[in-house]
């Protein structure tokens, strides 16, 4: 299937700059350019309250943001959402997904905490998924301090942050919790040593390219075999048995399509309870483009709905 039309004139908006490819660019540059591209969101979404904090847990210090979703008020504390933004372990802030922090507060009626984790390569693995157990650790053990309820967490990463949240439910399994009663990955990176053939047939993207992916994964990762491990390939895992149920989108001109799908249909062999949602047209990252998209809007609130279900049930 072709382009999403929408998607397909703002990559060619994008594309009549004429840069470099992101890949030969330094990490200070690429890093700019995606603080740039936040614009892509469009209008800011209010919300009933914004505060920073510190998530202070396993001996780490993590920056968060905390949002109050602008909807009815419910009685007594609300579920939490723990949210971690894309951008390949090296790109992105607090700033960067701004805009799925506040829709996705209000969609779901969760109170979202957006973690700051460590970015590579001054902090590389496993610093990303210290600092994610670290902040669920703060959540379910001090969410009554924001109006949140500590044993209702639902998981939501996107990209790098989709990584990390695939590998943080197998981490509090591994340990013993906290518990978690929802993950959602958005095009997650989940195998450091895929194959498929989405990595062919999206080699050059749009957007992701698989130079840029090596790019990311040279910075974050110490060594190659560390690709082995499962806090950083998370789908390598053969005991997903119990993991809480999953919501994983799919984007079909991605190079991480297939491993997607197959983590997806790995969890749903496990007794996963599994709902894959591969979106036809879209690009990687997609969810950044909700101000002139609506492919885009669409499947963001589609997400949100699906954690308010979570809780409703």
């Amino acid at each position: 299937m072709s382009l999403d039309p929408q998607i397909d004139a703002l990559l060619k908006k994008l594309a009549e700059g004429g840069e470099p490819a992101p890949e030969s660019r330094t990490v200070q540059e690429n890093r700019d350019l995606a603080r740039s591209l936040s614009t892509l969101a469009g209008d800011v979404e209010p919300v009933a309250s914004v505060h920073d904090a510190v998530a202070a847990a396993e001996g780490i210090e993590v920056p968060i943001r905390i949002y109050a979703p602008a909807t009815i008020p419910r009685s007594g504390p609300r579920p939490v959402t723990v949210f971690f933004h894309g951008g390949g372990w090296v790109l992105g802030d607090l700033d960067s997904q701004d805009h799925i922090a506040r829709i996705l507060a209000n969609r779901s009626g969760t109170i979202v905490v957006s973690v700051d984790y460590r970015l590579a390569p001054e902090h590389r693995f496993p610093a990303g998924i210290e600092d994610a157990y670290a902040a669920l650790t703060w959540v379910a053990a001090n969410a009554g301090s924001f109006g949140g309820d500590g044993q209702n967490i639902a998981v939501f990463g996107e990209s790098a942050g989709g990584n990390l949240a695939a590998a943080l439910v197998q981490e509090a399994q591994r340990r013993g919790g906290p518990h978690i009663a929802l993950q959602v990955l958005a095009y997650p990176a989940v195998d450091r040593f895929d194959d498929s053939p989405s990595m062919y047939e999206n080699m050059a993207g749009p957007l992701l390219s698989r130079s840029w992916l090596e790019w990311f994964w040279g910075l974050y990762l110490n060594t190659p075999d560390e690709g082995a491990d499962l806090r950083v390939s998370p789908a390598r895992s053969d005991e997903l048995a119990g993991l809480p149920p999953a919501v994983i989108v799919t984007a079909e001109h991605d190079p991480l399509r297939d491993q997607g799908d197959r983590y997806a249909q790995k969890l749903a062999d496990a007794d996963v309870p599994v709902t894959h949602l591969p979106i036809k047209g879209a690009t990687h990252a997609f969810l950044s483009f909700t101000g002139s998209v609506q492919l885009s809007r669409d499947v963001l609130n589609q997400l949100g709905g699906a954690v308010a279900t979570a809780f409703n049930d």
